[in-house]
């Protein structure tokens, strides 16, 4: 992972258009070909990124860039949309690099383990016809929390399971529904973002990249009602 503040502008072009003029900035790039870029502010959101798969390539910047004082220009490049992040650097204040090695996974608290192990047991949920094919289904970045196989066609069902359902477990699944589909045995492979709540801009982006959403009612699936527990 590289760290890099920088005083820079940044430019996204592509579905939509946005700018960020000149200012201090740390610039993110991560070793799947990401690109973060943070203010000192807004808590873990970025104010622009561009996910995988992207590339980045370093160019020299242009005689206007050089009368405007850019020093370097970074573009990165999504792979399928071409969508594509221009950071102008007019000063580069620290650069760092670190490897961070494999990264285990995140722990899962209590509720959230409960819900993918009832998720499980219940897939009727999710929709009918399905199978499930096992929990935590491995893949090259960690494992996706479930895989159900469609019973009346080809393709599986992936699934990620969050008690509160923010942007990041999008961005999530997304990178898993990428490596999924690269295997033939198993694609297509389709995405269901499931939480007890999904905060709406998680899920106007899910829908945009055609992850389905899944609202989880936690008591229900435990066979509790109104505080009362239920047989039928």
């Amino acid at each position: 992972m590289r760290l890099v503040i920088a005083r820079c502008s940044v430019d996204y072009t592509g579905r939509l258009n946005a700018h960020l003029p000149l200012a201090t900035r740390l610039l993110v790039h991560k070793g799947d070909g990401s690109l973060l870029v943070h203010s000192d502010g807004g808590s873990y959101k970025p104010l622009n990124w561009m996910s995988p798969p992207c590339a980045l390539t370093v160019e020299q910047p242009d005689e206007v860039d050089v009368e405007d004082g850019v020093i370097q220009r970074w573009r990165v490049t999504h792979a399928k949309t071409g969508d594509a992040l221009l950071v102008r650097i007019h000063e580069i204040v620290h650069d760092t690099a670190h490897d961070l090695g494999v990264d285990p996974g995140l722990i899962k608290d209590g509720v959230e383990a409960d819900l993918q192990r009832l998720l499980a047991e219940q897939v009727s949920v999710v929709g009918e016809n399905l199978t499930l094919v096992r929990r935590e289904y491995p893949t090259a970045i960690g494992p996706v929390d479930l895989l159900l196989r469609n019973d009346d066609g080809p393709g599986t069902v992936a699934i990620e399971v969050k008690r509160r359902g923010d942007i990041d477990g999008v961005e999530q699944l997304t990178r898993y529904l990428e490596l999924l589909n690269r295997d033939p045995l198993l694609a297509p492979v389709t995405g269901v973002y499931a939480a007890q709540e999904i905060k709406p801009q998680a899920r106007v982006l899910a829908t945009d990249r055609g992850i389905r959403c899944l609202t989880l009612d936690y008591d229900e699936m435990k066979g509790v009602q109104s505080g009362a527990p239920r047989l039928f």
